[in-house]
């Protein structure tokens, strides 16, 4: 065999096994599900990272995707003119600006091609979406947006396999303030989404109500349940950090989980963590997935 024919041959050996073993969002058995029909575990104010009091994770949101985890919700607010990761406000936990926030998503996505992941970011301060776009373009995230042409119902969604295929891998919702006629890949969360409570203190999560929007009809709506847990310290929350172990463990969150499904007849499609690197988030992941 020449040299050449020698080459030829084992390229395709070596592009064999890559499709062998290409997964989407970790597992070829959700590639044909639609993004509507996975349930997937994410980490809650993924920006804030740390042991200060304010703090909701350990590791970085990079970090957060290297353990498997596919959704990162974030806060941001307007510091003179620049987006800013900051905790409810930027004199609390300034941890930095969106454009340094999104620049190792940006990177993880580059080097992780069979994934598909969604960003939820808070907008409290009514800052233009505009204003988000140019940040998006400007570390190159825009690239990678999932942008559908109009509003899609639970059924319309596209499976992640054709997602990745597409190269629109980064699905991005924004609480308030988004405009798909300005911006179309910064969709609406309450067009599509539903919120339980948060800033819950019993460790038992014992309800699935919705909670936000207020008033709206869960029909048509995927929805997130917010399992984090909080401490009350003379009427301060601050993030249960010592429980996470617990909180975050298969049995805590399935728990919820059922009262949830017995609620609205369905499995969460996100549940939103602190502490996601303690636990284990994502064998509770599999188990709702049926993997």
């Amino acid at each position: 065999m020449s040299f050449i024919m020698h080459f030829v041959a084992l390229l395709a050996v070596v592009l064999l096994a890559q499709s062998a073993t290409a997964a989407c969002n970790g597992n070829n058995a959700l590639c044909s599900r639609k993004y509507s029909n996975v349930t997937q575990v994410g980490a809650h104010d993924s920006a804030f990272v740390g042991v200060l009091l304010p703090d909701n994770q350990y590791v970085s949101a990079a970090d957060v995707l290297n353990l498997g985890v596919r959704f990162l919700q974030a806060q941001t607010h307007n510091l003179g003119g620049t987006i800013e990761m900051c905790h409810t406000s930027c004199i609390e936990l300034d941890a930095g600006s969106l454009a340094a926030y999104l620049a190792p998503i940006k990177a993880w996505l580059d080097s992780n091609p069979d994934e598909v992941v969604t960003l939820l970011l808070t907008n409290q301060d009514a800052i233009p979406v505009s204003d988000f776009a140019t940040v998006f373009a400007a570390v190159g995230l825009d690239s990678y947006a999932f942008s559908p042409t109009s509003a899609l119902t639970m059924d319309e969604w596209p499976t992640l396999q054709s997602m990745i295929s597409a190269g629109t891998r980064l699905v991005t919702f924004m609480d308030y303030h988004a405009d798909t006629s300005k911006v179309p890949y910064i969709l609406d969360e309450f067009a599509y989404f539903f919120e339980t409570p948060y800033d819950t203190t019993d460790s038992s999560f014992p309800e699935c109500s919705l909670d936000r929007p207020a008033g709206a009809s869960p029909d048509g709506r995927m929805y997130i349940v917010n399992h984090f847990l909080d401490l009350d310290i003379f009427g301060i929350l601050i993030p249960d950090r010592l429980a996470a172990p617990r909180t975050n463990s298969v049995s805590s969150i399935i728990a919820q989980a059922d009262l949830c499904y017995q609620a609205w007849g369905r499995v969460p499609n996100f549940i939103l963590l602190d502490w996601i690197n303690q636990g284990q988030p994502l064998a509770a992941q599999n188990e709702l997935n049926g993997l």
